[in-house]
């Protein structure tokens, strides 16, 4: 994985994001969109991962679209990003769209170190992931979920169950003590990740006041 650093190394908020290509490609719009809404400074650490289903999934599935099955690359994925966060005088926020949004809820079923998660359009229709949340305590203050409000209007049996899904989870959260929200924004999946990502960040930020 290549990692980059944006922002200040001062800065007492650092947000850890897993990026691919297109999702890099929009970091400095995504950069912007925070400062737009918060004025809190931060750090952001976008990590590229090398072999996107593999990488982020916390354990083997089938493919659900294409023909790329997911892999359990998830928790040596984490194991790196938490050699990032030695710095226990920082506060740190971890995040992402689509699969690594995923990975972001997952990881902060693994370790208390985050402050708050920031998942925008979440792959909550990964098998089983509903029922791991069913049956784990999540160890961050704050969740922000998100999802377009076309993306469950899929033929797509599996990925159709997200919406279902994510108001569940939001669901099971809050019920469990998790300061959690659930913003639902215009359109597909494909659709403004970098500005739903930041409106996550953003979210999560203002929550330690």
């Amino acid at each position: 994985m290549v990692i980059h650093k944006f922002g200040s190394p001062s800065a007492k908020t650092v947000l850890i994001q897993p990026v691919d290509e297109h999702d890099f490609a929009g970091v400095e719009n995504e950069i912007r969109s925070i400062r737009e809404g918060t004025a809190e400074e931060f750090r952001l650490i976008a990590i590229k991962i090398d072999k996107w289903n593999r990488d982020l999934s916390p354990w083997q599935a089938p493919a659900v679209f294409g023909k790329e099955g997911f892999g359990d690359g998830a928790a040596q994925t984490l194991a790196e990003i938490l050699k990032l966060c030695e710095d226990r005088s920082k506060i740190y926020i971890i995040g992402g769209y689509s699969l690594a949004g995923l990975f972001a809820l997952w990881a902060a079923y693994q370790t208390d170190l985050f402050h708050g998660v920031a998942a925008a359009s979440p792959s909550v229709w990964f098998p089983g992931f509903l029922d791991y949340m069913r049956e784990n305590e999540l160890r961050s203050e704050t969740v922000y979920l998100s999802l377009g409000d076309r993306e469950e209007k899929t033929r797509n049996p599996v990925m159709a169950a997200v919406g279902d899904n994510i108001r569940e989870a939001c669901s099971l959260l809050r019920s469990r003590g998790v300061t959690c929200t659930l913003e639902w924004n215009e359109g597909n999946h494909f659709r403004d990740a970098d500005l739903r990502t930041a409106k996550a960040f953003a979210w999560v930020m203002k929550q330690k006041r």
